[in-house]
């Protein structure tokens, strides 16, 4: 079985009523979801099997919902893409987190 990888770098990344960065990366690499600062600082990371995931109904375009380790965070990426499809980056990580055995929302 071939391994899902998955990689964005601009994310926002909320816990909720806090933003942790504006620039940030979502990682999905051997079989784990890492969430790091536009630094490359670790802010959470876990096993793909332990990740829920999803698109809420009060997710804006490109938002997703994602819980790690007990703690949800609000991930919105293409901000920056002015183009029709702004969902391409979240549906694509939501995706990639369901092959590789991520739960859904």
């Amino acid at each position: 079985m071939q391994e899902s990888e998955f990689s964005a770098t601009g994310v926002r990344i909320e816990r909720w009523a806090r933003s942790l960065t504006r620039a940030g990366q979502v990682v999905v690499k051997d079989g784990r979801l890492a969430l790091l600062t536009s630094y490359g600082r670790e802010i959470d990371s876990a096993p793909v099997g332990a990740v829920s995931a999803g698109r809420p109904w009060f997710a804006g375009a490109g938002a997703t919902v994602a819980r790690l380790n007990g703690t949800r965070y609000r991930l919105t990426m293409g901000q920056r893409d002015r183009g029709p499809d702004r969902t391409g980056p979240a549906r694509r990580f939501l995706e990639t987190l369901h092959s590789a055995g991520g739960r859904m929302i």
